[in-house]
């Protein structure tokens, strides 16, 4: 049997999953992550107990799975996207806890990008729109704020990646320096139309070019696991960021595909090949998940020296890859809803609660929850949101709350696909036939048969609902050999349950249209 590791470091924990040839779990080890809350809008994380514990997983899921790392194939890294580590290049040590992808600190100098007019060349460059979501204006608060960093990135001595690169490094011990198109994609640095970093772009927010990790292919080769770290030397063959790792997991290789994950935040994708696509209705265009061309030879070489930057470095030709795209919406907010139910308004003990006590009322009796904690994202973009509950009678309970809660996701996500759809139309393409669904809520029935219901399509889940891991797996057995091609991918796929609307159209329209009136309630 060939098995395939998979390192998936998410915002609230770090998970390592081995996986056979066949793309079924065959074992798993987790351990949450520390949040730290600094201030209002502010979230941190310390990058070396990622570190930590996604090296103690690692080990913890061999042991499981009673096989060594002999045995394994290959690594493949999934990551949360945007969360931005600055480290010293002699001593491996971060200059400042790690910024989350939630964090909102950065956004002074967001209204300073579009006060100079360059919104619109970001977007034409990047495919995002300026927002403190993303990590190039993190990097900068890093270097304006941490006494000395200026200097040191002046003289080379510091490197910048998202967590990909920071645990690459890590598990080559300082070897290498790299990231993928995907995960490059999200740092509003990177051209997403030559696949290199942007020297206009890294100018106009001070940033050196040095600090800039390679880039490479989602499936390509990314060095080696250090032996003494699993027992054995493995090469790593596939890095995606969680979302387009789960696009791929989900077998979403042709344009008009389309995912939803169902995570701290809810994130659909949909392929839109090698066709960048730029939104009228409030999504962005990312780089989805790529295969190095040099696939067919034995084995492509790494980059010398692990090249820090691909802005002509060496490196930069050995692994260009045709682009591929997706449009993407991205909810902040989507089963973090149910950590709140638990942890501020204590109505659950735990999150596998929620179900039970959402089924104990009809409906939501009108309530409705905007879980604005942080702002709205797409297809709002509403950065000074919060969250609001309305609707509430006197025959107003817990449940009810706690039912509005979880449909707020739902709400949420229909809002995306219904925008992903026009923008589909508008493109010549057809509507939206389907939903692939994946991340940890999927697995709530009711929620999934509610979105069916506001969608009016199927909305599917597979048999394997870790498809973001899966997706990593799967480049990485691409990259060494295990898999022949997309199409074996393809056969591997499986539905566990399909989800068919019931709800009738025109109920299902006023439903979305009391969320967006609840929607406009909400901006301060």
């Amino acid at each position: 049997m060939t098995y395939l590791l998979a390192l998936d470091q998410g915002t609230s924990s770090s998970r390592s999953i081995v996986f056979d040839e066949t793309g079924h779990t065959v074992a798993m080890a987790q351990l949450e992550l520390q949040q730290i809350y600094p201030q209002p809008g502010w979230v941190e994380h310390d990058a070396q107990e990622i570190w930590r514990i996604q090296l103690a997983t690692a080990r913890d899921a061999l042991t499981k799975a009673g096989i060594t790392a002999a045995q394994v194939r290959a690594v493949g890294i999934t990551n949360q996207r945007e969360t931005t580590v600055v480290w010293n290049r002699k001593t491996g040590v971060p200059i400042h806890y790690a910024i989350v992808w939630q964090d909102r600190r950065a956004e002074p100098t967001c209204a300073d990008l579009r006060a100079r007019g360059l919104a619109d060349t970001i977007q034409a460059k990047t495919g995002l729109l300026v927002d403190a979501y993303f990590s190039g204006t993190k990097l900068k608060w890093i270097l304006d704020n941490v006494p000395g960093a200026r200097a040191q990135a002046a003289n080379g001595e510091l490197a910048f990646g998202t967590i990909d690169s920071w645990l690459i490094w890590q598990l080559t011990e300082g070897k290498v320096h790299v990231t993928d198109v995907s995960n490059a994609s999200r740092t509003m640095l990177f051209n997403v139309h030559t696949n290199l970093w942007d020297e206009d772009l890294l100018a106009a927010l001070d940033i050196p070019a040095s600090l800039m990790p390679a880039v490479q292919p989602s499936a390509s080769l990314f060095g080696e696991v250090a032996p003494g770290l699993l027992g054995h030397a493995i090469p790593i063959g596939g890095v995606a960021g969680d979302q387009q790792s789960a696009l791929f997991g989900q077998a979403c290789f042709k344009a008009g595909m389309v995912k939803n994950t169902y995570g701290t935040g809810c994130f659909m994708l949909m392929h839109t090949g090698g066709t960048f696509q730029s939104s009228q209705n409030g999504l962005i265009t990312t780089s989805a998940a790529q295969i190095a061309p040099t696939l067919a030879a034995p084995r492509a070489a790494l980059p010398p020296d692990g090249a820090r930057s691909s802005l002509g470095r060496p490196g930069a030709a050995t692994y260009h890859s045709q682009p591929q795209f997706a449009l993407e919406g991205s909810v902040f907010v989507g089963g973090a809803v149910v950590q709140w139910l638990r942890d501020g308004l204590h109505a659950i003990q735990g999150s596998g609660e929620v179900q039970s006590l959402a089924q104990s009322v009809p409906d939501s009796g009108g309530v409705i929850v905007v879980p604005a904690f942080t702002g709205l994202g797409a297809p709002y973009w509403k950065p000074d949101a919060r969250g609001s509950i309305t609707g509430i009678t006197r025959g107003s309970t817990l449940a009810h709350i706690a039912r509005a809660a979880l449909e707020s996701i739902a709400f949420q996500s229909a809002a995306l696909l219904q925008a992903m759809s026009r923008d589909a139309v508008s493109a010549g393409a057809a509507a939206v036939s389907e939903l692939r669904v994946d991340g940890g809520a999927c697995v709530n029935d009711l929620l999934m048969q509610f979105q069916a219901d506001l969608l009016g399509i199927p909305v599917v889940r597979p048999a394997v609902t870790e498809t973001t891991a899966l997706g990593a797996a799967y480049l990485a057995g691409l990259t060494t050999g295990v898999y022949r091609s997309t199409d074996e991918l393809t056969d591997l796929w499986k539905a566990e349950r399909r989800f068919l609307p019931t709800l009738p159209p025109a109920r299902a329209k006023d439903l979305m249209e009391r969320w967006e009136h609840a929607v406009r309630q909400t901006s301060l």
